[in-house]
């Protein structure tokens, strides 16, 4: 059997959902140090080779840290951790699978800008403001990706659900959104979307969750639209 990669029902993948275990069941604390691979492959009944594997696998999942000349540790087990690998997703899909993915930022989006709405703080809406007055001072494409990018940012952080701004970052692929920006500099969209960015800023000063939501929905629903077009074309 070859024990080098973690698929299902191999010695690997047990061994992955073994250690998921001690965590989720509290034997292994957030930044508590696991027991040695040896000892650690003993108690588990399995080979080290398996079990090297397995924490590797965990690592890049950001569930595991490996510390130089200290150990494997448990990492704090943080949203934006865990689902750093989210993005690829985001980064690699194409045609209706990216539809898609734009329809769950839709719904994700317009409830985290509705959630900001109502918990936001002035120190949090001057940061939405600075990107906000950025992104139209300036017709560089990649100036206007980056303020973007921080401006729907600090929206999601805003809402105060880590979960969420964490899912919503691996959705908002840069690679997608430069596409994006790219045609509506060519289409001279710049002017709409700019509307729409103002429309959510001045719910969230209004905090009116109710209109924040419909002016997020409104301002990926039109992203959405634009991508359909590209495909039909």
């Amino acid at each position: 059997m070859d024990e080098t990669a973690p698929q299902k029902g191999t010695v690997t993948q047990r061994a992955i959902e073994q250690i998921k275990a001690m965590i989720g069941e509290g034997r292994l604390e957030p930044g508590q140090r696991l027991p040695t691979e040896r000892d650690l492959a003993v108690q588990l009944g399995i080979s080290r080779s398996s079990m090297r594997e397995a924490i590797r696998a965990l690592t890049v999942l950001g569930v595991l840290e490996a510390r130089h000349g200290s150990g494997i540790y448990v990492t704090q087990l943080e949203a934006g951790d865990l689902l750093e690998t989210f993005g690829v997703v985001a980064d690699l899909s194409r045609g209706p699978r990216l539809v898609e993915l734009l329809e769950v930022r839709r719904i994700l989006e317009s409830t985290a800008t509705a959630l900001a709405a109502a918990r936001i703080t002035p120190d949090q809406l001057a940061e939405v403001e600075k990107h906000l007055t950025a992104m139209n001072a300036t017709e560089d494409p990649e100036e206007i990706l980056a303020h973007d990018l921080a401006f729907h940012r600090e929206i999601a952080g805003a809402a105060g659900n880590e979960t969420m701004a964490a899912i919503l970052d691996g959705l908002s692929s840069r690679t997608f959104r430069a596409r994006v920006w790219r045609g509506y500099q060519e289409e001279g969209a710049f002017a709409r979307t700019r509307r729409e960015h103002t429309a959510i800023h001045r719910a969230l000063v209004a905090h009116d969750p109710e209109a924040a939501r419909a002016a997020a929905a409104a301002h990926v629903g039109e992203v959405e639209q634009w991508l359909r077009a590209q495909l039909g074309a």
